[in-house]
């Protein structure tokens, strides 16, 4: 496969160079593009196309090295060499050493065609970026990255495993950057971008490492680690301790999904509201004041934004709330099995908002009424009914 690297031309979307500086250092702190659009007075529209076209990588900034020729200078190499002057004399009054001027000399046509303003250009063809991609000119070297990212391998195992199969040949060899940047710079058109899918992350764009900067919203304080709950949580003997987080389903549509530990009693709560704190709390807060006193102990939660207000819901309803530890889902191991169970009734890509609550209150009683092998074949509802009862202790 032959690959054609044209020369591209970035749109500036009527950002100046000064508004494009800033975009890019603010972008590499970790603001969001929202807050980048309104701080620099541009349409955020404009900004995600202006990034869109290196994959949100930034280009290296053009510059001029000291070490190379500058046009001045061209010009007086072309005015020696009309005047007859050699190489070395030309070299002793730009203060240059020889070798330079005679090299940029024989590449630029030689003593009778040297031009100033076609070795200006020639420079400025070899200077420009991105040139052609490792990748784009070595198809083997192409075929076997492509065919590690396929079997989900990271760009830094294909550049170890690559330097530990071909000490010896250079060719063959590729550092993780390249190839994040072959995937990600629409520009360099060495390999099939697709492969971003193959990713960890999946992103067909680069993000900044900075950590996103948060504008307090949603914020979760004063939270109770998980490790702050009674012993007797963990032992399963008394109910009222429950399991809770939000089931997703086309977005932005959820409801709410709580378990009780012991009998694995499931509540379904409707959000059609929205997903922010402000409104799943009011709901959680109606079901859970319904439920009686002895099985209403504690309530263990994801670390979602949601519960933000979990004070307010502690409050009205005497019932704390205690949240996982970070990427720790089976911490609330009841409740993502009855969330799986769920999905035979609420799929991914439903719209969720469009189940009301008298919905879901069925979908929860055929739930609750199976038999459970856990329960001696009894249904969680029989098991909960026995412990309101009881006032909440299991017996033995």
């Amino acid at each position: 496969m032959t690959w054609i690297i044209a020369e591209v031309r970035m749109r500036d979307y009527g950002l100046s160079p000064e508004r494009q500086d800033e975009l890019w250092q603010r972008w590499r702190r970790g603001e969001s593009l929202t807050a980048i659009a309104r701080s620099i007075g541009a349409p955020l529209h404009h900004l995600r196309r202006f990034l869109a076209q290196t994959g949100r990588i930034r280009p290296a900034p053009a510059r001029h090295a000291p070490r190379h020729l500058t046009f001045t200078e061209g010009e007086e190499i072309s005015r020696g060499l009309a005047a007859g002057s050699s190489a070395q004399a030309i070299a002793r009054r730009l203060q240059r050493a020889a070798s330079t001027v005679s090299r940029e000399i024989a590449r630029n046509g030689g003593r009778e065609h040297y031009r100033a303003q076609h070795a200006q250009v020639h420079a400025h063809q070899c200077a420009r970026r991105p040139k052609r991609a490792k990748l784009a000119t070595h198809p083997k070297l192409r075929r076997l990255v492509e065919a590690k990212l396929a079997l989900r391998w990271s760009p830094e195992q294909i550049s170890g495993w690559l330097r530990r199969c071909f000490p010896d040949d250079g060719g063959m060899r590729i550092c993780q950057e390249t190839i994040y940047r072959s995937l990600f710079d629409p520009r360099h058109q060495a390999i099939n971008r697709t492969g971003t899918r193959w990713l960890r992350t999946g992103r067909p764009m680069r993000y900044p490492r900075a950590i996103r900067r948060r504008d307090g919203r949603g914020r979760l304080r004063d939270m109770l680690s998980i490790g702050a709950r009674p012993a007797e949580v963990q032992e399963r003997l008394v109910a009222g301790h429950w399991e809770g987080d939000l089931l997703m389903g086309a977005r932005p549509s959820a409801i709410a999904t709580l378990v009780e530990r012991t009998s694995r009693y499931v509540l379904l709560v409707a959000l059609p509201d929205g997903l922010k704190t402000q409104q799943v709390r009011p709901h959680l807060t109606r079901v859970v004041s319904g439920l009686p006193v002895a099985v209403r102990r504690s309530l263990t939660w994801d670390r979602g934004r949601e519960m933000a207000e979990h004070r307010l819901l502690t409050a009205a309803t005497g019932m704390p709330v205690y949240f996982c530890h970070r990427r720790s889902p089976w911490q609330r191991g009841s409740n993502e099995n009855s969330n799986g169970l769920l999905r035979q009734y609420l799929a991914k890509s439903a719209d969720l908002r469009t189940f009301t609550q008298a919905d879901l209150d069925a979908i929860a009683t055929e739930l609750n009424d199976r038999p459970r092998k856990l329960h001696g074949f009894r249904s969680p509802t029989e098991v909960y009914a026995d412990l309101v009862k009881a006032g909440g202790a299991l017996t033995p």
